[in-house]
């Protein structure tokens, strides 16, 4: 039954992320999913007060301000929901005793490399974004919680916002699409990345645990391509009559400027992950062939 099983406590229950966590648990612990509604990341006292009250028996916090380039002209806000917010959420776990897991974004890093960035490589974000959520990392991992850090990337699904949905949405309106080439990424479906963090997890009537050594990874998708590459591959995966484009234009990140600036190469090496004992995610293109299917079965 339900009340015999472990409480689990997640953030932002209604994002992307947040959705597909609480289905990955279904049937393995108690979810209580909140929304923003029901637990506004921007108020610690908010915080104290549903952890106290729910004393759940772990805690995933997917929620995050993730409006990039608002984020710009919001950065207090910003740095209340992605910096601040883990460490409080990080001092009520170990106030109960129990674990953590928290996800951030291949944001943290520059841009400048040309091979997966490692989790020791040198952080240097370059937005307010990328900013406020290293500043939650290190939020985290000094409140004394016991904690798992989770980079991830480009993230896209069925729900919400996101490239994957807007590029479907662009392409009924417009002849012709233009999209960045010389950004580089792996782009993950929100599906498997959520199934690979619950699968890090084990639960018991005593509890929750991690299965995996405390700490900082980076899991996201394997392989690596670039925005306009990833646009052309999710319209050729999702056949439309109504579609109107006919030609996917790659331009530069110079001829799309916007308030934030976005690393050129963000890929995640995931070995860490792997060696500790998480599963691999699938590749890009297979990630994107299930999304794909799902969406085609949904509105066909």
């Amino acid at each position: 039954m339900a009340g015999q099983q472990p409480r689990v406590l997640i953030t932002g229950g209604d994002g992307q992320l947040g959705f597909e966590l609480a289905r990955a648990l279904q049937g393995r612990a108690e979810v209580v999913a909140l929304n923003r509604a029901q637990l506004d990341l921007g108020d610690a006292e908010a915080i104290v007060r549903s952890c106290r009250d729910l004393k759940p028996a772990l805690i995933l916090n997917p929620g995050a301000y993730t409006a990039v380039d608002k984020a710009e002209s919001e950065p207090e806000l910003a740095m209340r929901i992605n910096g601040i917010a883990p460490g409080v959420l990080g001092e009520q776990a170990r106030r109960l005793g129990v674990p953590v897991v928290h996800f951030s974004t291949d944001y943290v890093f520059d841009g400048l490399a040309s091979v997966p960035y490692r989790e020791d490589d040198a952080t240097h974000p370059q937005s307010a974004y990328g900013k406020t959520k290293l500043a939650g990392e290190q939020a985290l991992a000094a409140s004394g919680a016991e904690h798992l850090i989770l980079r991830t990337s480009w993230l896209y699904g069925n729900r919400r916002h996101n490239f994957f949905l807007t590029m479907l949405r662009l392409a009924r309106e417009r002849d012709i699409l233009r999209v960045v080439a010389d950004q580089i990424g792996a782009p993950t479906w929100v599906r498997p990345l959520a199934e690979a963090s619950a699968a890090a997890l084990s639960f018991s009537a005593a509890g929750a645990a991690l299965a995996v050594p405390q700490g900082l990874y980076h899991l996201s998708a394997a392989g690596q391509t670039s925005w306009h590459g990833f646009a052309e591959a999710l319209l050729a995966a999702v056949p439309d009559p109504a579609r109107k484009c006919a030609r996917v234009e790659a331009i530069t990140t110079a001829e799309f400027p916007t308030p934030a600036r976005r690393p050129a190469y963000s890929v995640l090496a995931n070995a860490r992950w792997i060696g500790a004992g998480g599963g691999a995610l699938p590749g890009w293109e297979r990630q994107l062939e299930g999304c794909a299917a799902e969406y085609r079965a949904a509105f066909p």
